[in-house]
């Protein structure tokens, strides 16, 4: 089987590639592989309690078709819902093969084609498929397992471990002393949802992150769809709060030590007496690491019920009843809870190679953050680390179809980024310490000092870059 276009995952960009590619390549044959049973990527794997989007939905939707929930942070069912329904609504799902897992892709420069091999669910036999491109929306994690640090003693505990990435639906946690370790999204968003049913509900963090409590529902957006035709309104919501975001973004950047006081001081007026910095006064400044929103405060209600407690210290080791901390004391559980990160996977585990040698992907480096040096007819579709994920995977796709398009219109087989090493520096790709990039650091791409090789984790220059530019780059080699 031959395709002109083969787009790997089926969650929101994969999703976001197939619409684009359906608009803009009508003479493009495509097919989107999706290794799970069921669409919708990260939103159908995880089932943990509480599970919602970080971002605002008028920015983490697609551009083409409007969030119309008026919860503008919501939780998974609600995103998943919306995936399947924007896949139905534009006729997508047709082009979509379920259970369909690559697992390796070998570019061939003398055929001009990638030969991938594919496992089907039903089948062990390996098959053969051919692309002319290939377009990676897997997301950026490992599926198959989480993050768990060598934690002593484990197996002495008595009770349930569990991580949030493999929840257990059928768990009853009723009645239970839950200790969540972790401090990032999903601690925070777990321990509001577990107090509804647990006895008791822990925080262990090794250190603080900022958080910052925002309304769930955002009523100048609801305002405006009131009076402004909806496709417009659509526009301007997102266009707000893309502005916001950006606008806090470079606010923080800029004056690090304000932002930070302020954040700080959200908290305190949250949690009036029960506010102990100790535990909400993060080492880092605000957006070295990723930013906690916690909808309508029930982050901070939990806590200041009786149900929810909070503690900053590191781990000793596992006991038969609970966790024995480095300062002596123990804090007890009938579960724990391991919200300790992701594992970094690029292109969904599978083996990237060209002309039979493997891709060493430390030394490659991102041409816009959308394709690979040296690394023909292919690209990647991956979020931003400040703002919504959506925001960027929806250029990327535009940027791909104008390349597509580039190459149909000129006779072109091929389109090949090549990095000059005397022009610019070579850096890391993410300047960003949480704890999942810096785990990766050894096999990430790299990025060059200066455009177009640098990733600015900026809307308005990528919308420049990748919308509005010319694909006719000097460093994009076609033939």
């Amino acid at each position: 089987m031959q395709y002109d276009v083969v787009v790997v995952g089926a969650g929101l960009s994969g999703i976001g590639a197939a619409y684009y590619l359906k608009q803009n390549c009508r003479n493009q044959r495509f097919a989107v592989f999706e290794g799970r049973s069921q669409l919708g990527g990260t939103w159908d794997l995880f089932k943990y309690p509480g599970i919602r989007s970080d971002s605002d939905m008028y920015t983490f939707g697609f551009s083409f078709y409007p969030w119309k929930n008026p919860k503008a942070i919501a939780d998974g069912p609600s995103i998943l819902t919306y995936i399947n329904e924007t896949a139905d609504t534009f006729d997508l799902r047709k082009h979509i093969q379920f259970d369909t897992r690559v697992t390796a892709a070998n570019w061939s420069s003398a055929q001009k084609m990638w030969e991938l091999t594919i496992t089907k669910s039903s089948s062990n036999t390996p098959q053969k498929v051919y692309a002319r491109f290939l377009f990676m929306c897997s997301g950026y994690y490992n599926y198959a397992k989480g993050y768990l640090p060598q934690f002593k003693d484990v197996d002495s505990f008595k009770g349930r471990i569990i991580h949030p990435q493999h929840w257990d639906t059928t768990l009853d946690y009723s009645n239970k002393n839950i200790l969540i370790i972790g401090s990032g999204a999903t601690a925070v968003t777990l321990l509001p949802e577990l107090t509804k049913k647990a006895h008791k509900v822990t925080l262990l963090q090794r250190s603080p992150t900022f958080i910052m409590a925002a309304p769930s529902k955002d009523k100048l957006a609801e305002m405006i769809k009131k009076i402004v035709p909806k496709k417009t309104a659509h526009r301007l919501i997102r266009w707000k709060n893309i502005l916001i975001g950006l606008g806090f973004y470079q606010l923080a950047r800029r004056w690090p030590k304000k932002v930070k006081q302020m954040l700080i001081k959200g908290v305190q007026k949250q949690l009036g007496d029960q506010f102990d910095p100790q535990h909400f006064t993060p080492s880092y400044n605000p957006w070295d690491q990723r930013l906690c929103l916690v909808p309508d405060a029930d982050f901070f209600k939990a806590l200041r019920s009786s149900k929810a407690d909070i503690v900053t210290q590191t781990i000793d080791r596992f006991e038969a009843n609970g966790i024995r901390l480095s300062d002596g004391r123990v804090l007890e559980a009938d579960i724990i809870v391991t919200a300790t990160g992701l594992n970094v996977q690029l292109f969904g585990g599978m083996d990237l190679s060209i002309d039979d040698q493997a891709l060493d992907t430390a030394q490659a480096k991102a041409y816009k953050g959308v394709m690979l040096s040296e690394v023909p007819n292919f690209a990647l579709s991956v979020g931003y680390t400040n703002a919504s994920w959506t925001l960027k995977c929806d250029l990327n796709c535009q940027f791909v179809t104008k390349v597509l398009n580039h190459m149909e219109q000129n006779g072109y087989q091929s389109c090949t980024p090549v990095f000059d090493p005397t022009k610019m520096k070579v850096e890391e790709l993410l300047d960003f310490d949480a704890g999942y990039v810096l785990r990766a650091r050894h096999f990430l791409p790299k990025q060059g000092s200066e455009a177009p090789w640098k990733v600015y984790q900026n809307y308005i220059k990528d919308l420049r870059a990748l919308k509005y530019s010319s694909v006719a780059d000097t460093y994009l080699h076609y033939q």
